[in-house]
């Protein structure tokens, strides 16, 4: 494979023929995604009223990003094994059964185990658009591609929640739910055709940013390590931080103090060990470089989600506000994101990415905290509103950023393994932070504290969490400073080669 392309490819438009297809592609599959997350926050309100379990609020979002760790490890492995068709198709196929069985649930424990398996789906739409980025276009246009895929939550941000709020209202929060499934259809239709097309060799390059190809199988075999072929034992080891995850906010969960002590014992048990051998070496303990970015990944996601997933629930039950306009907050967040993605973008080159990492960090601190004010009837209501709109200017400025740096550290078509790491960081923070937050709710009446008080709380904690990634940030490496993530890195995967960084070797890596 050729470490350097054309300039007029490095150059050429997303939209020009030999991208065109699969930007389209992508950018409509990340819309029906957009459309199922903002619905599902916005009437989760009514369903809890309607299905009653409360205490199981939070667990319907953890449980859907708990089966995205597993659906993602799949589709990296799967996408590292060969192409994209056929892990992007069992992702859509699992994504519309979990909506099927979510839309037409009778209670409260079967619409959670329905979002598990929607979950493992929706696990391999963000693998397999994050290895075809890396591998169909140029560095210089992968800002540009993350900047897209952030402007397909525009219409959903602006029409979703309201639209999904007055069909909820006007027919039923089922019919939100089942109204998505054509859409899954009419994505698996344009959509495939482009990915069967990408290389699974490919890695474009320029001669300003070079990178270093993968090991290639010889003719005995496929290489040593994590980068051959699919491998069942990873994804054996993220079943295991799957469960171990679900023990621990199990345990949380429990007012019964000796069966928190098992249930979190166990799964820290179960779940640790295998958390480090799935995500690069130092990451539990935030090494330089690398691992510390991967960290800072799931970090910033367990502030924003558990902050996110209770703003409707806030709007509406102690300010309030109707679904529809609750989701006005939502729409906020998604435009703003969508605006810092491209304002990152545009200026990564000349600032890097530390500097709009942590401006990012900052923002999202800042509209937890307009949010959590809100939670008081004298702060007027439209500041939390605004408040979430800032958080989600943060999202924009960091979260590309953070890919970036990833992408740009993956050997020539590993980047299923390189970036499947890097979204179980984020799934698993987004889990444990919607899932922490509800766990606080549910706990609420036996502390004393009102709706309000509890939802206050989840924000502080929030906060809290994205406070402690500024101070991460500063691990991020040298490689941070530079446009376009510099060249400065660690290749610190368990028993992968050292094919990126500063010559360090895995013994150095792995003392961080």
């Amino acid at each position: 494979m050729n470490e350097s392309v054309p300039v007029s490819r490095a150059r050429s438009s997303l939209w020009s023929s030999p991208h065109r297809p699969l930007t389209a592609g992508l950018a409509l599959t990340v819309t029906l995604v957009a459309f199922e997350s903002l619905a599902i926050a916005t009437v989760m309100p009514l369903v809890a009223a309607d299905l009653g379990g409360v205490a199981l609020y939070g667990w319907v979002f953890s449980a859907f990003f708990l089966g995205n760790m597993v659906g993602i490890v799949a589709a990296g492995e799967l996408a590292d094994a060969g192409g994209l068709e056929r892990p992007y198709l069992l992702g859509l196929a699992l994504f519309a059964l979990g909506l099927l069985a979510g839309g037409l649930a009778p209670s409260m424990p079967v619409l959670v185990v329905a979002r598990a398996v929607q979950g493992i789906g929706a696990g391999a739409i963000p693998a397999v658009a994050y290895v075809s980025i890396g591998r169909q276009y140029a560095p210089a246009l992968r800002p540009r591609m993350f900047a897209i895929m952030s402007t397909a939550w525009v219409v959903p941000g602006i029409a979703g929640p309201a639209l999904a709020g007055l069909i909820a209202e006007l027919l039923s929060w089922r019919a939100v739910l089942l109204a998505l499934l054509p859409l899954v259809a009419v994505a698996a239709a344009i959509t495939t055709g482009p990915l069967r097309r990408v290389d699974p060799n490919g890695s474009p390059a320029t001669s300003a940013s070079p990178r270093r190809p993968g090991p290639t199988p010889d003719a005995a075999g496929p290489s040593p390590g994590p980068w051959a072929g699919f491998r069942r034992s990873r994804l054996v080891d993220v079943l295991r931080v799957a469960i171990g995850a679900g023990l621990v906010l199990g345990g949380l969960d429990t007012r019964d103090l000796p069966l928190l002590v098992v249930l979190g014992v166990t799964g820290a048990v179960v779940g640790l060990p295998a958390l480090g051998r799935v995500l690069p070496v130092g990451t539990l303990h935030a090494a330089t470089g690398l691992p510390a970015t991967t960290l800072l990944r799931g970090v910033l996601m367990f502030g924003f989600t558990g902050a996110e997933a209770f703003v409707p629930l806030m709007l509406v039950s102690v300010r309030g506000l109707s679904a529809p306009v609750a989701g006005i907050s939502l729409t906020a967040a998604t435009v703003a994101w969508a605006v810092g993605s491209w304002v990152q973008a545009r200026r990564v080159a000349a600032v890097g990415t530390a500097f709009l990492i942590r401006l990012g960090l900052a923002l999202v601190v800042l509209g937890i905290a307009l949010v959590g004010a809100a939670t008081w009837t004298a702060v007027p209501v439209l500041v939390g509103i605004a408040g979430w709109g800032v958080s989600g200017l943060g999202m924009g400025l960091g979260y590309a950023c953070i890919t970036l740096l990833v992408l740009h550290l993956a050997p020539a078509g590993r980047e299923g393994v390189a970036t499947a790491g890097l979204q179980l960081s984020d799934v698993l923070g987004t889990a444990l932070g919607a899932g922490v937050g509800g766990i606080v709710l549910a706990e609420a009446p036996a502390l004393g504290w009102d709706r309000a008080g509890a939802l206050l709380a989840t924000f502080v904690l929030a906060a809290v969490a994205v406070v402690g990634g500024i101070a991460l940030s500063a691990r991020l490496g040298p490689g941070s400073r530079a446009g376009q993530a510099g060249a400065a890195g660690h290749a610190q995967w368990r028993d992968g080669p050292p094919e990126v960084g500063h010559g360090h070797s895995r013994e150095e890596a792995a003392r961080g």
